[in-house]
């Protein structure tokens, strides 16, 4: 078994805020300790797979991927996962907690399938390069990088075997994760600084989610006694496909589609007052409306401390919120809605 890099295998970070605007302005390294990886083969992987998920399985080339959600017969949200196709197989990427629930609830459904699923987790290490300048680092390591889009996943060389570069998905500014052994990302690591970039911490990384403004599952995306969240609440419309054929819980899906709009909506907030816990309702009129999911306070290089958070919103109170200036309540302060990703000055 390989050991995952740490955070503490990497050169000190600078402070928070030069670490966040490298982050949005230059370009920062971190590891990848919370992600996960299934191997899926088998002859019929590709038929099973794409009656599994929301998105197009079927449709990938060789080295791309696609972003899916995993729902049960009700349409409910179970997990999320980006599938990229192989010659040979398929990798699906998951956060570390969801591999042991979503191989549970995948094998249950191989029947009669030639199908195999292996936690490859262990023998993957990542460290993750984002930032405006991402590329420009690693075509100074002469990294075939630019002409690639997100979602693509290639095997290059670097003084090293083979290893894995993967353009993510990256709705504010440009990620890169690096996969390969641990003494090859340790090379790379200490190259990629060398070559400009710095260090972020989870923090950092963090703040940057939220600026994004896309759902975590387990954090954004509750599947809980609690809530249980459909696909279309999410806004993550780039995980479902229309015409592609069955798949588990594509009724509830196409009668949220064919019907129109979800009664709750993700979006993003402006908080003013106190920074609440995550998890606080929203009010408005004194009746519940939402929901905070995610919350930060956060210090702009270029303009200064702001208040975010990332949640949902029942639809009406939305839309009378930026008609009317319904103001939304929580204990200490008000929200008010706001688009993301964030428009960073």
């Amino acid at each position: 078994m390989t050991a995952a890099l740490q955070s503490a295998d990497l050169q000190p970070a600078p402070l928070a805020d030069a670490q966040l605007a490298a982050l949005l302005h230059a370009a920062a390294l971190a590891p990848l300790e919370g992600t996960g990886w299934i191997r899926v083969t088998g002859s019929d992987r590709l038929r099973w797979l794409n009656g599994m998920v929301t998105n197009s399985i079927q449709e990938l080339t060789p080295g791309q991927g696609c972003y899916n959600f995993v729902l049960n017969a009700q349409g409910r949200i179970q997990g999320d996962l980006t599938a990229f196709l192989l010659e040979d197989a398929l990798l699906l990427q998951t956060s570390r907690d969801q591999i042991e629930k979503l191989l549970v609830h995948l094998n249950h459904f191989i029947i009669m399938d030639d199908v195999e699923l292996a936690d490859i987790t262990a023998e993957r290490v990542g460290l993750l390069l984002a930032g405006p300048q991402a590329a420009t680092v690693l075509q100074t390591l002469g990294l075939p990088v630019g002409s690639h889009l997100p979602l693509r996943l290639q095997s290059v060389t670097w003084k090293t075997p083979p290893f894995d570069l993967l353009h993510a998905h990256s709705p504010l500014v440009p990620r890169f994760e690096l996969w390969a052994d641990p003494a090859t990302i340790h090379h790379l690591a200490a190259a990629l600084i060398t070559a400009g970039a710095t260090t972020a911490s989870p923090q950092a990384l963090e703040d940057l989610h939220i600026l994004e403004g896309t759902p975590r599952y387990g954090t954004d995306i509750r599947d809980s006694e609690k809530a249980h969240d459909l696909p279309q609440e999410t806004g993550q419309s780039r995980a479902l496909h229309f015409t592609k054929g069955c798949y588990l819980g594509q009724e509830i899906v196409e009668r949220i589609h064919s019907r129109g709009n979800v009664h709750r909506a993700f979006t993003g907030f402006a908080l003013a007052g106190t920074l609440p816990a995550p998890g606080v309702a929203l009010e408005a009129d004194g009746k519940p409306v939402g929901e905070l999911t995610s919350v930060a306070s956060i210090h702009l290089p270029t303009s200064g401390p702001v208040q975010l958070a990332l949640g949902y919103l029942r639809r009406e109170a939305l839309t009378n919120a930026q008609t009317r200036s319904l103001t939304l309540t929580y204990p200490g302060g008000t929200a008010t809605p706001i688009a993301v990703p964030y428009t960073v000055p």
